[in-house]
């Protein structure tokens, strides 16, 4: 992918990058409104119709089923059910035999093994790879622990670059096809997708990334397209899917995960908000103290100077190797800890909630958002830090007593970003399936 020349075109690429189609613009007043549609543009809307039902829908569909669904004959589900066949979209289960006559329904669901997106992170102390299929399952993966602090982005790249081949290989030898690959970094980027503005705890400024991810790459194995994208919204699309299909519904909700720093996003029923330039969403960088210590930004009292992962470990008398497992062990008295080893522990947990209290009680006066997921390094403090959070969101959202205010955990494993720059790589498929159905 090359630089494009227009701010205007790059900000609406990022601003839809994960989300809902473009609202059209509207024609000049001696145009049509709504111009008939030709017959490929149709067909090209139908075959996307059917797509999404079938990967939205919680259980198997049939032909039958999608021909009530959309309206459409059974003629001509059939015909576009047999091209999302023969691009690998969807897959045949087996026949179900019915309790009336005819034929037996045979379920539709998505391919296993066939198309695959792969994702990378980069981020201060591991660095990841993962492919899954349109299914959602993983085919590949790997995670290699790292101290990528103030390093040098053209060794690191070129690493996480040969890390991802070897991810990359793995998936195609169970016979998928990479089709893109998104990569995760911990900071702002680019409109155009492919460039790194600032990641302050890498140390990382105005890096052309995608170029160097794909140094090691000669054969096209990273797919048709390789972007570049912020590491915490990704993390949160992954989120929203997985709570989305534990639920049911569509998920609003505010993310906010632990690493060195704190990465964030807002999620509003299942879509990843990310503002005009892609940069909504960073609560890491709200300042809850203005006089408060000085951030690796260039501000003071953000609220990753008091709960980032480092700072929290720290606070808590801990290494900055020490995980939170060790953090809890500290807090919750034992014989081997007693509570009064645990007291600095316990200052570190107060303050790191407060902090998150102060700074999710202004998102949410703002944003009318109640329902808070924990990732990271805070997913497993999470009933620790609740009690903290939630007495300053009592105190400071305005609507407190009309409000459920929610406080729960991530459950998404490691490196969710890997996850949700899969998935983005595959949204190529699933929402444009007729530039995958093979010439007839």
């Amino acid at each position: 992918m090359g630089n494009t020349n227009s701010n205007t075109s790059e900000d609406a690429a990022a601003k839809h990058d994960f989300l809902r189609p473009q609202r059209r613009d509207r024609p000049p007043h001696d145009e049509a409104l709504r111009p008939g549609a030709r017959q490929e543009s149709l067909r090209e809307a139908n075959l996307l119709l059917i797509t999404e039902e079938i990967f939205a829908s919680t259980e198997p569909l049939s032909r039958a089923d999608l021909s009530i669904r959309t309206g459409m004959t059974r003629s001509t589900v059939s015909r576009l059910v047999d091209d999302l066949l023969a691009a690998g979209i969807v897959r045949e289960g087996s026949p179900i035999i019915g309790p009336s006559r005819g034929r037996p329904a045979v379920p539709l669901t998505p391919a296993r093994k066939t198309l695959a997106g792969l994702g990378v992170e980069v981020n201060v102390d591991f660095m990841a790879a993962r492919v899954l299929d349109l299914t959602g399952s993983v085919l590949a993966e790997a995670i290699v622990e790292g101290d990528y602090r103030s390093s040098e982005p053209k060794k690191v790249l070129n690493e996480a670059g040969e890390l991802a081949v070897r991810v990359a290989e793995q998936a195609v030898a169970t016979g998928a096809w990479v089709v893109g690959t998104v990569l995760a970094l911990p900071g702002l980027v680019a409109a155009d997708q492919r460039s790194l503005l600032l990641a302050p705890n890498l140390g990382w400024t105005d890096v052309d990334v995608v170029e160097l991810l794909c140094a090691p790459v000669t054969d096209g194995l990273f797919g048709y397209s390789v972007t570049v994208a912020n590491e915490a919204k990704l993390a949160a699309l992954a989120v929203a899917h997985e709570l989305t299909e534990a639920d049911g519904e569509e998920q609003t909700f505010l993310y906010v995960s632990a690493q060195m720093g704190i990465g964030s996003a807002v999620v509003i029923d299942g879509v990843v908000e990310v503002g005009p330039h892609g940069w909504a969403g960073e609560l890491g960088h709200l300042s809850v103290e203005p006089s408060g210590p000085a951030c690796s930004c260039g501000s003071n009292g953000c609220l990753e100077v008091y709960a980032g992962k480092h700072a929290l470990l720290a606070a808590a008398g801990l290494e900055p190797s020490a995980t939170a497992e060790d953090l809890i062990q500290l807090v919750e008295p034992t014989d081997a800890y007693p509570y009064d080893s645990g007291q600095k522990a316990n200052e570190a947990i107060n303050r790191a909630g407060w902090s998150l209290g102060v700074a999710l009680a202004g998102a949410m006066n703002v944003l009318d958002v109640h329902d808070v997921v924990l990732g990271g390094e805070f997913g497993p403090l999470t009933d620790l830090l609740r009690p903290r959070i939630e007495e300053q969101l009592e105190r400071r959202v305005l609507a407190s007593h009309w409000a459920d205010f929610r406080v729960r955990e991530s459950g998404t494993g490691l490196a969710p970003a890997t996850s949700g720059g899969a998935m983005r790589a595959l949204r190529a498929v699933v929402e444009a399936p007729q530039d995958w159905v093979p010439v007839s």
